[in-house]
């Protein structure tokens, strides 16, 4: 559990002017236990249970997971005269489904009204710093036709043995649609994002943890300020280890770019939300401004809680606030906004909200029908998809959700 001395001991007066000044800053804002225990487990807000006919393999021999599409500047999708652009994570398809984690390259997507096409890998063998391409975001200029590329590279290229080590780093390519399927193509000006993240969290240049247990430095998000102009990313993050200790200790980080583009080194700030006590994760984290308010969310996992002091679903989440820097509140007084189905607790993950208010994710392990895929191998094999999970979508008003389909 939290008390006042968890808190980061920064001023709280948040404003977008005060960045240039780490002695001036804001305090994060918390998920607490309390919040959590206001969740209805007799009325979850859940889609469907989804099915076999749910299932589409674009191209059988991969795995797919962690779904973003190609955005405008101001959040709003790329929309190209043959569809629009979207990125996921993708590795060949294993006994498995965990070691996929160990292979992860970033895919390329068009969505048309034919359905989806596989464009083939975004980056280019041997550019990625890591030996795993982890998840991230992505931004076109279409005045210029570049494309920027905010990912994770996990471990070091050409290590031995994958390892958990993650870093932030961004990109630049072109993008070409003159061939039959859309490429990015030229990249260039590989940069890391953030130097030394220890001042406000979790050091990971080191070997740890296994998948689903492991501290976390990834997910980087892209976010333009309509209130100050600047360019930020918020990304997955654990806490500074001079803090109060805690396995649970996730939170949402944020860094603010030092050019318009966001194209050099980002300088980085204190989290803006905080999970101490809680759970350990906040993954794929992404934000929107809508009626003036700041909406952000992200995914957690049942496992991933404290369980002697909550208890949660897996599930998108969310809080809204004034600005960037909040203080933000949970959303239906709990965080959640979406919960995997009791009957089928685990069949999608990784959900990302978009302006429009559909929410687009992974489909995880469909289909168990209460069986334990830790305990059955040839389960967790089969019922794993690996593909585009069906959508949903919201109705927002204030701090207040709910699933219209």
């Amino acid at each position: 559990m939290t008390t006042d001395q968890d808190e980061f001991s920064l001023p709280s007066t948040p404003s977008p002017n005060l960045l240039s000044d780490h002695k001036q800053a804001w305090r994060p804002s918390f998920w607490r236990a309390s919040h959590l225990a206001q969740i209805d487990f007799a009325n979850l807000p859940c889609p469907r249970v989804f099915g076999q006919d749910d299932v589409h393999h674009l191209n059988p021999a991969l795995t797919l997971w962690d779904i973003w599409p190609v955005q405008l500047d101001n959040g709003d999708l790329l929309e190209l005269d043959s569809g629009s652009l979207w990125v996921m994570l993708s590795a060949p398809r294993l006994p498995d489904p965990d070691e996929r984690h160990n292979m992860a390259r970033m895919r390329l997507l068009l969505k048309s009204e034919a359905g989806w096409q596989d464009c083939g890998n975004l980056l280019p063998d041997g550019f990625s710093p890591g030996s795993r391409e982890w998840s991230g975001s992505t931004r076109l200029n279409p005045a210029t036709g570049e494309v920027t590329l905010w990912f994770t590279a996990a471990g070091r290229r050409g290590e031995a043995k994958p390892d958990f080590e993650q870093r932030l780093f961004h990109a630049v390519g072109t993008l070409d649609v003159t061939g039959a399927l859309p490429c990015v193509t030229q990249w260039r000006n590989l940069t890391p994002t953030v130097a030394n993240p220890s001042q406000y969290y979790a050091d990971l240049s080191i070997t740890q943890g296994v998948p689903g247990q492991i501290k976390g430095f990834r997910d980087p998000y892209w976010f333009r300020d309509p209130l100050d102009g600047a360019g930020y990313v918020m990304f997955t993050a654990s806490r500074a280890s001079h803090l109060p200790a805690s396995p649970y200790d996730g939170v949402i980080g944020l860094a603010k770019a030092t050019d318009v583009d966001g194209h050099q080194m980002f300088e980085l700030l204190p989290p803006i939300l905080d999970a101490f006590g809680l759970a350990s994760e906040m993954e794929r984290p992404h934000m929107f401004v809508r009626d003036g308010l700041y909406y952000v969310f992200w995914s957690t996992q049942s496992h991933i809680f404290d369980a002697r002091f909550a208890k949660g679903p897996t599930g998108l989440f969310g809080m809204v606030g004034p600005s960037l820097f909040g203080p933000f509140e949970p959303l239906n007084g709990s965080g959640l906004v979406l919960a995997n189905p009791p009957e089928e607790p685990r069949q999608a993950y990784a959900w990302q909200v978009l302006p429009s208010l559909e929410v687009v994710s992974f489909l995880d392990f469909w289909g168990l029908k209460g069986g334990d895929i830790h305990q059955d191998s040839a389960l967790k094999q089969a019922q794993f998809a690996g593909s585009i999970a069906p959508s949903s979508h919201l109705r927002l008003d204030g701090a207040n959700t709910r699933i219209i389909d």
